[in-house]
């Protein structure tokens, strides 16, 4: 119904702006990823999902459309609601949410506050297929990619080092180096850690 807003930016909150179109002020709520990307200028422009409930209609913005591709198939899924989507976009990157659902990566996603087990493999079981046609993914690559990841991870863990400090170092090198093996990604973390 509403596919984007452009005006004035009146307010901006982690979680929430208002935008004057017009002399009318739209509050709309954002995610965190949305927030870092809105600039501080005065005019700006978000794309919009418009959800109508009985009880009320509510805006969701986005500064990028394949954000709100991503928030759209979420709450596609059963059990995932506007705001636990919203919530999944604001803890980790829209891209990561991608490789977790084409990787099958139920960990990463069970990670996300208000997500439980068989919610997690319920988006991956209903959203894998869609997300890697859709964004061209090769299943086989990402899947193996994780595999060296959590291996390195479980190596690390053993070797006494704590798992949030490890994960952050391995992500990093993963990033780096996508096709790095499981020795190569210990050796690189243990250098950083």
């Amino acid at each position: 119904m509403i596919a984007h807003l452009q005006g004035k930016l009146v307010e901006k909150n982690p979680t929430e702006v208002v935008i004057d179109c017009g002399g009318v002020g739209y509050q709309v709520n954002i995610s965190l990823h949305t927030f870092s990307l809105i600039p501080n200028s005065e005019n700006i422009k978000l794309y919009t999902h418009l959800q109508i409930k009985e009880d009320a209609h509510t805006l969701y913005g986005f500064a990028e459309k394949s954000e709100r591709e991503i928030f759209r198939m979420l709450i596609s899924v059963s059990g995932i609601g506007a705001g636990i989507a919203r919530t999944m976009l604001s803890s980790i990157e829209p891209k990561q949410i991608i490789n977790a659902i084409a990787s099958g990566d139920v960990g990463l996603i069970q990670s996300i506050k208000g997500i439980g087990n068989k919610t997690a493999q319920r988006v991956i079981l209903d959203l894998k297929d869609k997300v890697v046609k859709l964004y061209d993914l090769d299943e086989v690559f990402a899947v193996q990619n994780n595999r060296n990841r959590d291996e390195a991870l479980s190596a690390l863990e053993v070797l006494g080092f704590v798992r949030k400090a490890s994960e952050k170092v391995v992500e990093k090198i993963v990033k780096e180096d996508p096709e790095a093996t499981v020795e190569t990604i210990i050796k690189k973390a243990l250098k950083s850690l």
